[in-house]
């Protein structure tokens, strides 16, 4: 199992922490014949090789990377870019799952073998990183829609926001302490009564309100994830 959670690690350094906004433009923009296309597969590669000492694995991955990102960039259009996005992570993981069970009794090197340590790892990334973006891009539709004009807010405030409330509520499932979710939430939603009250806007309150259930339900979803599989023998 262990051998799972550190290519799925790779994958969600390479794809979200390691890849700047810049990258992102120029694959969407020049296709197959932007260079940070390359750069990022072979980013891919060498983080799987680093974290399995594999370099069949590493060279599946990169190559498995390239196909599905290439499909992705020709097909997508604006109107179809959050279930392209979907569809991209889903055949990653597909990919990663299959390579994943036709090597799972090879040995991996021997390093950092606490299959705990990995767990964790993998969880706060999703939800410091992964998640935000995840949120983003299934709400950029509405988003752009309310957020046109002039915005008041702290720079990238919500996004610090929606981290912190995630950890937390990461910690709290964890722990077994699910009273204070619903204290959290709460305590978000007196927060945000004034806001919703002053803008008397319904869709601005539907806004924040989905977001908030995404936000809280993706790190539930992590936290009970992470408790199930700390249960498995690795």
């Amino acid at each position: 199992m262990i051998i799972f959670i550190k290519m799925i690690l790779a994958h969600l350094i390479g794809d979200f922490l390691l890849q700047p906004t810049g990258w992102i433009k120029s694959k969407e923009d020049k296709k197959a014949g932007s260079m940070f296309l390359y750069l990022h597969v072979v980013l891919h590669g060498v983080l799987v090789f680093l974290f399995l000492w594999n370099w069949q694995i590493a060279l599946l991955i990169a190559g498995s990377h390239y196909l599905i990102d290439v499909i992705k960039l020709y097909a997508q259009t604006p109107q179809n870019k959050p279930a392209w996005f979907l569809g991209d992570q889903l055949l990653h993981l597909t990919v990663i799952f299959g390579v994943g069970m036709y090597f799972s009794g090879m040995t991996i090197f021997p390093f950092w073998e606490n299959h705990l340590v990995w767990l964790y790892l993998t969880a706060i990334l999703f939800l410091t990183v992964a998640s935000g973006i995840i949120i983003q891009v299934l709400m950029s539709k509405w988003s752009q829609n309310l957020f046109d004009g002039e915005n008041e807010s702290l720079t990238n405030a919500g996004k610090y926001i929606g981290i912190l409330e995630r950890l937390f509520v990461f910690v709290f499932v964890i722990s077994g302490r699910w009273e204070a979710v619903g204290f959290l939430l709460t305590a978000k939603s007196v927060f945000r009564f004034g806001d919703l009250k002053e803008s008397k806007d319904r869709k601005l309150t539907e806004y924040i309100l989905i977001g908030t259930l995404m936000s809280f339900g993706l790190a539930i979803f992590t936290a009970l994830l992470v408790l199930g599989m700390d249960r498995i023998q690795f």
